[in-house]
């Protein structure tokens, strides 16, 4: 990945507010060139200790990915506000931007 898109990504994803998240797609739409896939390798690739918000960012359905830390990005979004309905979904209201 070039790493000017990465830094696009990233970026936008610092500005996720608290108790709000967005979509994997939705960051590739603000990019130039980035798709949905390359946003969720960026933050797969995320050193540790790196302060980001990685678990603000949902699928376009607005439910959890199915990767290994789905269960702490529950947690701190549930923490933040953020509630699930009984379909794992996200409300739309808490769709940012």
């Amino acid at each position: 990945m070039k790493p000017d898109l990465r830094e696009q990504i990233l970026t936008i994803l610092a500005e996720v507010p608290v108790g709000r998240v967005t979509t994997y797609g939705r960051i590739a739409a603000m990019t130039d060139g980035a798709t949905p896939r390359l946003v969720a390798r960026a933050l797969r690739e995320l050193p540790a200790g790196h302060g980001l918000p990685w678990f603000r960012v949902i699928t376009a359905s607005r439910k959890l990915a199915d990767h290994g830390g789905a269960d702490e990005q529950r947690r701190r979004l549930v923490a933040e506000g953020v509630l699930f309905d009984t379909r794992g979904r996200v409300a739309k209201e808490r769709l940012w931007p």
